[in-house]
């Protein structure tokens, strides 16, 4: 049997062992949209624009790193294991330690400086794991619905991996301390209990790590013509910001992951101090991510007859009306309600679906494209630089947020002695929490209406040009 024959043909099995990649790093990863800010805040003490200089200052070391990275897994001899697996099951376990490190609090050591520390190395330490992985689905099959395939499975795999801590944490991790004045309770974060909660999550993530290693399989081969090429890193990211398509989708996908930290952490302040219901937090993941189980059957379908771009466009357009309209109810008794936030919490999610399930679909078109227009498949640090601009994302949630925060004057501390937050600050949180990601929805799908332009009709045409490269290659 050929090479070319051997790179496609996933069973269920490739499906589920490259889901659980993502599900391994959720279990760690979403901890940080769901609970860092509010640690940093109510447990250590950490002013909000001290956090927002602390991720600043993690992003500049992320821009020198992850390109390092990237560049040196693209560069390496691959193992008779593979080119990207075993750099993913060799740094599980210092990542596992990273991420409990990050969420424990030491008396007597100074926060600020311990955090620097702790951010730091986890955000390392999941570029080493993370990195290879999003390289991995390139290899594991050539097949453009089978790369789709692969994507919804890996959406699956992070909403499955952030389930614990975005739904079973929040029920945990809470203490009562006071009441507001009409009776609803004032809920301050146990920094105990969410540490061993980490603690067991981390350990856990191993495991997961140890099965998507094992069900896990690379087909296809590295490019034969780069074997004996010098590799310059300089010259694969010039080609990358040429790349229109690319750079569009880095820009989308920075806004998704944005998007993503900011209403997860923000969320967090609203269900516990706003609606003073921490519990209800829970349903904000099933709310987002329950629409998949509507789409995910017909997926591939809808594809076909709409394309990824036009439908991810569209979805993103949607989902930013919806949180129009939620911003739009400020003041009124409808904002006060949980229940109705998380009706629209589910309305937004539904159009959120296409973009969340397609997005790492959308990579691997990109880097196909770029394969096309150079002759070098270079996973490897097209994903560095697409890992990185999402890392951006995901400094600008947290910097936008912590400033946010400090100019609604929102004080963590008060919680902890169960005094309650004044109406106006409980106003404002409010706003900043519907208003900003309507606003990063709405960029969203402009970026991918107007700017990505692998619309449906000129991907068959990539992957026509593609098919000839590597039968060219081949002969």
């Amino acid at each position: 049997m050929s090479t070319a024959q051997q790179t496609y043909g996933i069973k269920l099995k490739d499906k589920i062992g490259y889901a659980l990649g993502d599900a391994g790093g959720l279990l760690t990863f979403s901890l940080i949209g769901a609970f860092q800010n509010k640690f940093y805040t109510d447990a250590l003490g950490i002013s909000p624009a001290k956090i927002a200089v602390l991720i600043l200052i993690a992003r500049i070391w992320d821009a020198i790193n992850d390109p390092l990275w990237g560049a040196f897994i693209q560069s390496r001899k691959p193992s008779p294991k593979g080119q990207f697996r075993p750099w993913i099951i060799g740094f599980s376990i210092p990542l596992a330690v990273s991420a409990a490190l990050m969420f424990l609090k030491i008396p007597g050591v100074n926060y600020l400086a311990y955090a620097y520390i702790t951010y730091i190395l986890y955000g390392m330490m999941y570029t080493a794991v993370n990195i290879p992985y999003g390289s991995l689905a390139s290899v594991v099959t050539s097949d453009e619905l089978e790369r789709s395939s692969l994507s919804m499975w890996r959406s699956i795999g992070a909403g499955v991996g952030g389930l614990p801590g975005t739904i079973l944490l929040p029920m945990i991790v809470y203490t009562t301390t006071g009441k507001y004045a009409n009776g609803t309770d004032i809920k301050a974060l146990d920094e105990s209990k969410l540490f061993w909660c980490v603690l067991a999550l981390s350990v856990l993530s191993v495991f997961v790590y140890f099965l998507h290693y094992k069900m896990t399989k690379e087909r296809v081969a590295p490019q034969k013509k780069l074997k004996d090429q010098n590799y310059s890193a300089i010259a694969t990211i010039r080609a990358l910001l040429k790349n229109r398509a690319f750079i569009m989708l880095s820009l989308a996908s920075m806004l998704l992951i944005a998007f993503q930290f900011y209403y997860q952490s923000a969320y967090n302040y609203l269900f516990t101090d706003y609606f003073g219901k921490p519990g209800f937090y829970a349903f904000v993941t099933i709310c987002t991510y329950g629409p998949m189980a509507i789409f995910i059957p017909i997926m591939n379908k809808l594809i076909r007859k709409f394309g990824k771009k036009e439908l991810c466009a569209v979805g993103m357009a949607f989902a930013a009306v919806v949180n129009l309209i939620l911003f739009s109810l400020r003041g009124t008794p409808l904002a006060h309600n949980p229940v109705v936030f998380l009706v629209f919490t589910f309305f937004s999610g539904l159009g959120q679906t296409f973009l969340v399930l397609e997005v790492w679909a959308l990579v691997m078109d990109t880097i196909d494209y770029h394969e096309v227009r150079t002759g070098k498949r270079e996973e490897g640090m097209a994903y560095a630089f697409f890992s990185f601009t999402r890392k951006l994302g995901q400094t600008l949630a947290g910097v936008g947020l912590n400033v946010l925060l400090a100019k609604i004057a929102y004080n963590g501390e008060l919680s902890k002695q169960g005094i309650a937050l004044s109406d106006e600050v409980l106003s404002k949180l409010y706003d900043i929490s519907t208003l900003v990601p309507a606003i990063m929805l709405a960029l969203m799908a402009i970026l991918l209406f107007v700017g990505y332009d692998l619309s449906k009709k000129k991907l068959v045409t990539v992957h026509e040009e593609l098919d000839k490269v590597r039968a060219a290659e081949e002969a």
